[in-house]
């Protein structure tokens, strides 16, 4: 790789790209931006080697249709739209196949180095998260866990900014709920003691 294309931004990157550059240029927006979407992919799906895929799959498709990129908005919205579109297609033809096998998901663990309560933390929202509308929940992935804009979510979403705030606030207000009942004492029925 060159020192030229380090100084490129993505725009110069795909304009080059679609030029003709043999690689080089897309490669170089791989290397700057394969960490944040796998990022996304993984908080999509919950699950590494799904996420994977999807990366995979997405930054293909990006490569081979980066002249439909029409500049209108920021590359990385551009392929936050692609990576969330590939996590959603493998999610879909996940559920067809553990529905046809009759299989039990998997669950995808974090890193074995947490610690205990951090990781107790991390899968107590991951299941909440994943108990959420799919609108929901992606609304909540790329506004509040990869600090995307209300504007920028719209254009990854294809849908109006409106709606992703209001699938933001459903949403949250939804994992506090999920959140909320597994903290909540098990109550057995009795009366507390001292109460008249």
């Amino acid at each position: 790789m060159t020192d030229d294309l380090l100084e490129l931004s993505d725009r110069d990157l795909i304009a080059r790209h679609v030029a003709g550059d043999g690689g080089a240029a897309f490669g170089e927006l791989f290397r700057r931006h394969r960490d944040r979407m796998y990022a996304v992919a993984l908080r999509t799906t919950s699950n590494r080697e799904l996420a994977a895929d999807a990366v995979q799959e997405a930054f293909i498709s990006a490569f081979r249709r980066a002249d439909a990129y029409r500049g209108e908005a920021a590359v990385t919205t551009w392929l936050h739209r692609i990576v969330v579109n590939a996590c959603l297609d493998r999610i879909r033809r996940e559920r067809v196949t553990v529905r046809r096998a009759g299989d039990v998901a998997e669950l995808d663990l974090p890193d074995r180095h947490d610690h205990h309560a951090s990781v107790e933390a991390r899968l107590d929202v991951r299941e909440a998260l994943a108990r959420l509308p799919e609108g929901q929940r992606m609304a909540l992935v790329l506004v509040d866990m990869h600090g995307l804009s209300v504007a920028e979510a719209a254009a990854v979403l294809g849908v109006a900014e409106g709606t992703v705030k209001s699938r933001c606030f459903r949403g949250r207000e939804a994992l506090s709920a999920l959140l909320g009942a597994r903290d909540a004492p098990v109550s057995d029925g009795a009366e507390p003691q001292g109460a008249p």
